[in-house]
């Protein structure tokens, strides 16, 4: 029977949990500073045990909402795209998932619980007590060669690509530039407006993702510029171990012609591929990441809460949610009419 105990984050824990197959960029020092700056969470890291012998690591952060305990790993809303378990080949998940859930309630005191683990599958969630969502993801195997890559692309893809670079766009890897996360913001916010919305998170998130995250290597910035030499799309990419992910790219509605999207993407594509990764990550499906030559990866979103009334709390604060990003865009809408 696998058991969980909190512990410290000593360097020789830090070491062990960077020796796992499965690790994850959102498993690190950086990335939990990073989450628990912005949402005011608590971190915490647990070793999974058998009978004594070390079989894994556990990432979450708990944070309050209602004045209760919170566990997530991570929570809708934290950018954050899978957390949960880095276990020992042969570790059952599902035997982890219940061992989790004392730690939780009775270990953490913890009145609700979310995961999203990239290794848990929705047949090994079954009878521990877990209501979950499908979240899938789309990737991308860089283990092919460039050719390979290119052609696994929509031909339309390929031709935006070409396009871009008979239009004369460049890519630039941004370096140390404060400026950087308020032009991806200005360009995010026109993306948004196109659907009649706003962002979901400030400018202060983005810096703090890059301040996090850059002195240790572990974030791509790329940035797009047009024959003037104008800014008109920005990507922001962490990565590390064998995976780099798209936590965010953006542009202007008006350069969307010169198509620097699909420039920004095979340029990280490649860049990934030099460094050895193995994995493109697009964290989350959609439709439009299919012409990249993606694979769909089903990922559930489990959750757990002590009671039925803490249940409809969580999906009382998702509608709410909603409601407020809408509510906020009609209003940026009014001003900007104003």
């Amino acid at each position: 029977m696998l058991r969980l105990r909190r512990v410290e984050p000593a360097a020789a824990l830090l070491s062990d949990r960077a020796t796992y197959h499965d690790r994850l960029i959102f498993h690190t020092p950086e990335w939990l500073a990073f989450v628990a700056e912005c949402q005011g969470a608590e971190p915490v890291l647990a070793t999974v045990h058998d009978d004594g012998a070390l079989m894994g690591h556990f990432t979450g952060l708990v944070t309050k909402k209602y004045g209760l305990r919170i566990l997530g790993s991570p929570m809708a809303g934290w950018t954050t795209s899978y957390q949960g378990f880095s276990l020992r080949p042969g570790v059952s998940r599902r035997a982890a998932m219940k061992a989790l859930i004392p730690f939780a309630f009775d270990d953490l005191g913890c009145a609700h619980l979310e995961i999203r683990d990239r290794g848990l599958t929705e047949d090994e969630l079954g009878g521990l007590g877990f209501q979950w969502d499908a979240a899938p993801t789309a990737v991308i195997d860089l283990n092919p060669d460039e050719d390979a890559l290119f052609g696994a692309m929509a031909s339309a893809c390929r031709r935006n690509i070409r396009k871009a670079a008979k239009s004369g766009v460049t890519i630039e890897e941004v370096h140390g530039d404060p400026a950087f996360a308020e032009e991806f913001y200005d360009q995010l916010r026109d993306v948004f407006a196109k659907q009649n919305l706003v962002p979901t998170y400030s400018v202060e998130r983005v810096k703090s993702l890059i301040r996090h995250l850059e002195p240790a290597g572990r974030i791509l910035l790329l940035r797009a510029r047009d024959p003037e030499g104008r800014s008109i799309a920005t990507a922001v990419l962490p990565w590390y171990h064998r995976t780099m992910y798209f936590w965010g790219g953006a542009s202007y509605r008006e350069h969307q012609h010169l198509r620097p999207n699909e420039t920004l993407i095979w340029h990280a594509l490649r860049w990934a591929k030099a460094r050895e990764a193995t994995e493109f990550d697009f964290v989350g499906g959609n439709a439009y990441k299919t012409k990249y030559g993606t694979v769909e990866v089903p990922v559930p979103w489990a959750r757990r809460s002590r009671s039925p009334l803490v249940a409809r709390l969580r999906d009382a604060a998702k509608q709410g949610f909603a409601l407020k990003q809408r509510t906020a865009a009609r209003l940026a809408g009014v001003r900007s009419d104003s």
